[in-house]
């Protein structure tokens, strides 16, 4: 080789680039996370139950050791963990987006290599702020309510027929609204990012900021169709979650599909 020659220079990782898309594009996508589901049904609904059963055995001890009173922050929190656990699911669309045979060990073993890179930061990140939450939550219960012990029947009476009650369950979902909101901004696609590509997390985040921001009447549309399919599973004590986790799962990736543009363009 010629000494004189240059070497050539390292390539710079372009930051992901994201796109415009429109409430037709979130629509779509909860129809492929459907079509997803209907065709991986054993695979999808495995995580399904596994997510449903997390949630029965954390409404068991809270009901059964007398802490009852942490149950509904506990419940309205617990979707904070969600994206992590929907790893699996994101495996499930990109294997089927490719044509890739359905197996148990592929799709472990992606998620396994997944918690290795920057996504098990970002899970690190989504526990901190679901514990954050709960944190949150107690203080405003001690601030209206001091240390009085309550259970759950006591604190819906009280909510329902005081005017104090319904104050405190005001202030406390606002202050749950607000967390949920940025971590909704964080989160939105940083996930399916994350591992799908090979970027950190603080890039991961500010791509899923500028995905919500980008995007202000889509993803409204996308996290009002979160909550209400979030609500319908707390209201069947996280039963529907069997089917309401895969199908967001599968939704979330499209939708990442949609709004991040893919390298090869």
């Amino acid at each position: 080789m010629d000494d004189t020659e240059t070497k050539a220079a390292p390539v710079r990782k372009m930051p992901p680039e994201v796109r415009n898309i429109t409430n037709a594009d979130v629509w779509q996508s909860v129809s492929k996370g459907w079509a997803d589901l209907k065709n991986a049904s054993v695979f999808s609904l495995f995580f399904g139950l596994f997510y449903a059963a997390a949630g029965w055995a954390l409404l068991y001890m809270f009901f059964n050791f007398e802490i009852s009173i942490y149950a509904y922050p506990v419940t309205m929190g617990f979707p904070l963990i969600a994206p992590f656990i929907a790893a699996g699911l994101y495996e499930i669309s990109r294997r089927l987006e490719l044509g890739n045979e359905l197996e148990w060990a592929g799709i472990f073993g992606s998620v396994r290599n997944a918690g290795g890179k920057d996504l098990s930061w970002m899970a690190v990140l989504t526990t901190f702020s679901y514990i954050l939450w709960v944190d949150i939550a107690a203080a405003i219960y001690v601030g209206f309510f001091g240390l009085r012990s309550m259970d759950v029947w006591q604190l819906s009476e009280l909510i329902f027929t005081t005017p104090k009650g319904l104050i405190f369950f005001v202030a406390g979902n606002l202050a749950g609204l607000i967390l949920g909101a940025i971590m909704f901004s964080l989160t939105a696609v940083s996930f399916p990012l994350l591992f799908d590509r090979d970027v950190d997390f603080v890039t991961a985040m500010i791509t899923s900021v500028k995905a919500v921001t980008s995007n202000k009447g889509p993803m409204i549309l996308w996290a009002c169709i979160i909550v209400a399919l979030m609500a319908i599973s707390i209201v069947t004590a996280f039963t529907a979650l069997i089917v309401v986790l895969p199908l967001l799962g599968h939704a979330t990736w499209h939708l990442y599909r949609s709004v991040v543009v893919p390298i090869k363009e």
